[in-house]
C-alpha cells in the first residue's frame, strides 16, 4: 500500500509547503483500478492500450468495472478478448475492492475522478488522472506519454495533493403516509409520523447542493453551524463546497476560487433574494446542519457531487463536516503550480490584452 511523507513543522519558523507532500510506496504496488468514461468512444484505445501496457509489461492487476466491458466495442473485440480475461471486475454498489486497489487511473474529465472518489468510503487509494474530457481542471495528465508517467508513478516518489472531503449524513423521518405535494411543490400535508428514521452517508469530493427543485418558489432552509442557527437561504438554494469544489459549481455562483490544501469549507448561495449574502469561508472541521425552515412552502432537493439526487421534507436533516478520508491526487509538477495552470488554462483566470507600453515621449502629453 502507500503512506504519505510529511515534513516537521518548527512552530514560528517555518510553515509546511504543499509541495512537500510525497508519495512513497512501502512496497511496490501490484493492483490498479482503470476508471474510463462511460459511452465516449474517443476513449477506446487509450484505455486499450493502458490496459495492455498495465497487464502486459507491468503484470499487474487491473480492476475494471464490469459495465465498461459490457461496451460492444470491447467485448465484441476478439484480439483484445484475451487481456480482458484477465481483468478482476467489479459492480458499484454491490463489490467492496477498498482494500484491493493499490492505486487508480482514471481515463476522461472531472466527472471520472468525482466517480472515483464515490466508490470509496473510506480510505482512497491514489489518484491519477489523465486528461480525455472536456474541462479537465481535475485531471493533470495528458495520455501522449502514458507509459513514462505511469512508470514514475509505480516507481514512487511523485508529488501529491490532499483534497479533503465532505462527510455527509442525511437523517429521513419514515413517513408512514408521505408528504402530498401538489405540482407547484407546495406541501399539502405531512400524514401521520412513523417512529423509524432513515440514515444515508455520503462521502463529497465537490459540493453538496440544496436547491428548490421544480417548485417555482424560493427555497426555504435554515443553516446551523455547531448547533447555533446562521441565517436563513432564500433563494434558489445553497452550496457547501470542499476547496476542490470552489472551483466548480461554486466558482459559477460567485463564490471564491480555494487551493485544495487550505482547510475550508465554502457556504454559497444560489440567487438569494439578498443583496447583501455573499459567499462565506469557514473553518474545516465544524459541523453544518441544514433543515427545512418551518415556514417553507415547498420542499427541497439535495444531491452530492452531482448524483444521488433526493428530496428534503419537513423533519429531515443535512450534516455535513470535513471527512477524515481526503483523496490522494497526484500531481503532474506539485500542488501550487498544477492548480495555477489549471487556473489559466481550463478558467483563463485573469486573461486580459496587455496595456500598451508607454514611451517617454508619450509621458509628456
Amino acid at each position: 500500500m502507500f503512506h504519505l511523507h510529511f515534513l516537521k513543522i518548527t512552530v514560528s519558523k517555518h510553515i509546511q509547503d504543499p509541495a512537500s507532500q510525497r508519495l512513497t510506496w512501502n512496497k511496490p504496488p501490484k493492483s490498479v483500478l482503470v476508471i474510463k468514461k462511460i459511452r465516449d468512444a474517443t476513449l477506446l484505445q487509450p484505455f486499450k492500450e493502458l490496459c495492455i501496457f498495465l497487464t502486459e509489461v507491468k503484470n499487474m492487476i487491473v480492476y475494471v468495472e464490469k459495465k465498461v466491458l459490457e461496451d460492444p466495442a470491447i467485448s465484441g473485440d476478439e484480439n483484445f478478448g484475451a487481456i480482458t480475461k484477465k481483468f478482476c471486475t467489479f459492480r458499484e454498489d454491490l463489490d467492496d475492492i477498498s482494500n484491493r486497489v493499490d492505486f487508480i487511473i482514471c481515463l476522461g474529465g472531472d466527472g471520472t475522478l468525482l466517480y472515483a472518489s464515490s466508490l470509496f468510503q473510506e480510505s482512497v487509494p491514489p489518484v491519477m488522472a489523465f486528461h480525455l474530457g472536456s474541462l479537465g481542471f481535475l485531471t493533470p495528465f495528458k495520455f501522449d506519454t502514458y507509459q513514462s508517467q505511469v512508470t514514475q508513478i509505480i516507481e514512487g516518489n511523485a508529488a501529491i495533493v490532499l483534497r479533503s472531503r465532505l462527510k455527509v449524513r442525511v437523517l429521513k423521518e419514515n413517513w408512514e403516509k408521505k408528504a402530498r405535494v401538489d405540482e407547484k411543490g407546495i406541501i399539502l400535508t405531512n400524514g401521520d409520523i412513523e417512529n423509524s428514521r432513515k440514515v444515508v452517508q455520503y462521502q463529497v469530493l465537490n459540493e453538496v447542493v440544496v436547491d428548490r427543485g421544480p417548485s417555482s418558489y424560493l427555497s426555504n432552509v435554515d443553516l446551523f453551524l455547531d448547533g447555533h442557527l446562521i441565517t436563513t437561504v432564500q433563494g434558489d438554494g445553497v452550496i457547501v463546497s470542499t476547496p476542490t469544489g470552489s472551483t466548480a459549481y461554486a466558482v459559477a455562483a460567485g463564490a471564491s476560487m480555494i487551493h485544495p490544501n487550505v482547510p475550508a469549507i465554502m457556504i454559497t448561495p444560489i440567487c438569494p433574494h439578498s443583496l447583501s449574502f455573499r459567499p462565506i469561508v469557514v473553518p474545516a472541521g465544524v459541523e453544518l446542519k441544514i433543515m427545512l425552515s418551518r415556514d417553507a412552502r415547498n420542499t427541497a432537493w439535495v444531491s452530492f457531487d452531482g448524483r444521488k439526487r433526493q428530496e428534503i421534507c419537513h423533519g429531515d436533516s443535512i450534516t455535513i463536516t470535513t471527512s477524515c478520508f481526503p483523496v490522494p491526487s497526484i500531481c503532474f509538477r506539485d500542488p501550487v503550480n498544477d492548480w495555477f495552470e489549471s487556473l489559466a488554462q481550463c478558467l483563463h483566470w485573469n486573461v486580459r490584452k496587455k496595456q500598451n507600453y508607454l514611451s517617454s515621449e508619450d509621458e509628456e502629453f
